[in-house]
């Protein structure tokens, strides 16, 4: 004999077979793709995948020896290289529709106060990766090529190949969106009990040493590079215990706060 859902069940009701699941996921996957197709579209047009790969390339090329330009050494590499900026591109221009697409799959499968913890973290999490590609862009880049090209001797001329370039710009992007996704990370891992706000205060002095050991692991062996990833993480650990403070109160269960009603005299 079946059991008969709980009146105060959010979810009663609305389950769907696996198959129309299954049908939801792949109608999502779908309207993602296209969103991502459309992006590169209007990119190869405008402003074009070498412009792209200029925009990209510019922190380094201010910094070269005068009349010095990155090289192509493979035959195709011209033609691959900002294909592959031009999909990155895509992507990250389409991501909010495609973390919609997302969302709008998972929210019906989730409690009111399940959301109210999800939607925020799927928001700032996106928009915490961007400010981290951005601040790797516009202040870590000039300041590594500018360090870096200081201690060049004056009997080499510099020509970059534009694969390995490409290759180190993803690397330090990905290094530095997730650094700072820190605070997404320490507010998950309090919301869920992993860990109290209390030990990840007393965690504080262990977290630094952590942050300048990730960071002389994943960016060049300079100290600019270094400390503009080690810092930021250390503040950013800061904001995720003061953000965690606030999600814990306001996403709490139904039944949780009403504990805390009869519990309180």
């Amino acid at each position: 004999m079946s059991e008969t859902p709980s009146k105060d069940d959010e979810l009663a009701g609305t389950e769907q077979p696996f198959v129309q699941h299954l049908m939801e996921l792949r109608d999502r996957l779908v309207k993602a793709i296209i969103a991502i197709a459309v992006a590169a579209a209007l990119l190869f047009f405008f402003p074009g995948p070498g412009a792209l790969y200029d925009f990209l390339a510019a922190p380094l090329v201010a910094h070269l020896p005068k009349g010095a330009t990155l090289i192509a050494t493979s035959v195709i590499s011209p033609f691959m290289v900002p294909l592959k900026i031009l999909l990155m591109s895509a992507f990250m221009l389409a991501l909010p529709f495609v973390l919609w697409q997302v969302w709008a799959f998972v929210a019906p499968g989730l409690y009111s106060h399940e959301k109210k913890l999800v939607l925020p973290l799927v928001v700032s999490s996106t928009l915490l990766f961007f400010v981290g590609v951005g601040f790797c862009y516009y202040l870590v880049f000039g300041q590594v090529f500018a360090f870096i090209q200081s201690f060049a001797p004056k009997s080499i001329t510099a020509a970059p190949d534009i694969e390995a370039y490409l290759s180190f710009v993803l690397s330090m992007f990905l290094a530095f969106g997730l650094a700072f996704e820190v605070p997404i990370a320490v507010v998950v891992l309090a919301r869920m009990g992993v860990v109290s706000v209390e030990k990840l205060r007393e965690f504080r002095g262990y977290f630094i040493v952590l942050a300048f050991v990730i960071a002389a692991i994943v960016t060049p062996p300079d100290v600019v590079s270094q400390l503009s990833l080690a810092i930021p993480m250390c503040l950013l650990y800061e904001v995720g215990i003061w953000a965690a403070q606030l999600f814990i109160k306001h996403t709490k269960a139904p039944e949780d706060n009403s504990q805390e009603t009869a519990s309180s005299p």
